[in-house]
């Protein structure tokens, strides 16, 4: 008889915070920049160097616990976590072992079966390491220390998920928590968020756990969903043939849709913990945090519930737009320019979301101003351009974020409601398609829809349809 299995995972999810500089240093965190050049004593770990807590890291860490449901350590410290590799500048890590910020939190997240709460076992403060890259060609290895010392949170969810689709949820509803908070824009190509996936398999009704794998390098919820599935498998084959599974770290191939082992944890390293010496512990009074969750924003479920009872929209548009803080706040703030929320609604969920997906694109990268929208919107509403033009320009607002007031009349996109011009283009139109308006007075209502179409296309887009339609019924 075939056996039934169950996988059970937990996460280890790395978050980017967005503080301009760094952890323990001033040196910038941004994105890029050449290979060492946000650096200084500190981040490349110079003997005799002092690290100095960047007091943000700190706030931030307490948001992101605060929404999560998490218990505020109020004494924390930081500790050396030691380890000897080339990224590592000074040998060790500065993180937080003993007395994490954060812990026993959770997030409510919605399954096919309904809700279902996922626990965070801590989230604790480090440094991010530097970068290694391998030079095929040279047969050396370069390492760039820009990400060195960059602030990171670790959020370690307890092993409540039993497939991908749940880690898949949790990810999207820590991602958007994060985002809301602006504690860190949560780019998985760019590596601000990473999840490591601890994953083990047991017979369904066993109480023990299996033996866990741990899988990196995983920047895609594709691959992290591609990883699951694989993973499970290969445990599962295993243990059906009566071996064992081995307690390792592996890393994942995106090409090749498999992992591999990195290390296994029979010699896993022990990192001889001890606080750091170079830092003072930190105590987070209870007004500091008072403050902090004063000034946390208005998140999803009370946005939509807001929006239900102020905007006349479909729940559908108040789901995707809500998805987003960048995307509610560009909604919320057109509305209060131009009155409309269904017609601001239907820019964004229109053009908007397909320009996003054709350009892979976050909401949160969207440039063009509310006010910009608001005047588009008033463009067509007063006829001055018709629904044609409005796209066209829409494409050139989202890349530039351009006035369209203006960009309408230096291109001379207003709609001609010079009756004249217009009688006169319908007359060629006529002339140039006997074929149609025969069809026409035979009785095909159908030809005047073509006929309709080659006006517009010789006023190239811009006259009212409405009245071409009646200007040909009247001289046909």
């Amino acid at each position: 008889m075939h056996k039934q299995y169950e996988t059970v995972i937990g996460l280890e999810v790395h978050v980017e915070l967005a503080t301009k500089t760094k952890i323990f240093c001033g040196c910038s965190t941004e994105f890029g920049g050449a290979p060492n050049s946000h650096t200084c004593p500190v981040c490349t770990g110079m003997p005799g160097s002092l690290p100095v807590l960047n007091k943000k890291v700190v706030e931030y860490a307490v948001a992101v616990g605060l929404a999560t449901n998490c218990h505020i350590t109020q004494y924390c410290k930081f500790d050396r976590k030691n380890y000897f590799y080339p990224d590592n500048p000074q040998n060790y890590q500065i993180s937080q072992l003993y007395l994490p910020i954060c812990r026993n939190g959770h997030v409510i997240i919605d399954t096919e079966k309904g809700t279902k709460a996922i626990g965070i076992h801590e989230i604790h403060m480090e440094e991010d390491a530097g970068k290694m890259n391998h030079d095929e060609d040279a047969d050396c290895s370069l390492v760039d220390y820009n990400r060195s010392g960059v602030p990171l949170i670790e959020i370690v969810s307890e092993p409540d998920m039993r497939n991908a689709k749940e880690v898949i949820a949790f990810l999207e509803k820590l991602r958007m928590l994060i985002q809301y908070l602006g504690a860190s824009d949560c780019k998985l190509n760019e590596g601000s968020m990473r999840a490591d996936v601890n994953l083990s398999v047991r017979e369904l009704g066993a109480k023990e756990l299996g033996t866990r794998t741990e899988m990196k390098n995983l920047n895609s919820f594709r691959s992290i969903t591609r990883a699951i599935e694989a993973e499970r498998a290969r445990q599962i084959e295993l243990l059906d043939s009566g071996q064992n599974v081995i307690q390792e770290t592996r890393r994942w191939d995106e090409n090749k849709e498999e992992s591999y082992t990195m290390r296994s944890k029979e010699d896993a390293q022990d990192y001889r913990y001890f606080p750091d010496p170079d830092l003072a512990p930190i105590y987070i009074s209870g007004e500091w945090i008072e403050d902090i969750r004063s000034r946390q924003p208005e998140f999803k479920e009370a946005k939509m519930a807001r929006y239900r009872e102020e905007f006349d929209i479909p729940e559908y548009d108040i789901g995707i737009i809500t998805d987003s803080k960048h995307m509610a706040d560009l909604f919320e703030q057109t509305t209060a320019i131009c009155k409309q929320p269904k017609k601001v609604s239907n820019w964004l969920m229109g053009e908007t979301l397909r320009l996003l997906k054709e350009k892979s694109m976050d909401p949160e990268d969207i440039i063009f101003l509310p006010v910009n929208l608001a005047k588009l919107i008033k463009l067509v509403d007063t006829k001055a351009i018709t629904g044609t033009v409005a796209k066209e320009v829409f494409e050139i607002m989202f890349e530039k974020d351009i006035n369209p007031e203006d960009y309408v009349k230096e291109n001379g996109l207003m709609t001609v409601n010079d009756e004249g011009e217009l009688r006169k283009t319908i007359e060629e139109v006529i002339a140039n398609n006997p074929k149609s308006v025969e069809d026409y007075h035979n009785g095909k209502e159908k030809a005047i829809g073509f006929l309709v179409g080659q006006t517009m296309k010789a006023m190239k887009g811009k006259a009212d349809a409405g009245r071409v339609n009646q200007i040909l019924q009247e001289l046909l």
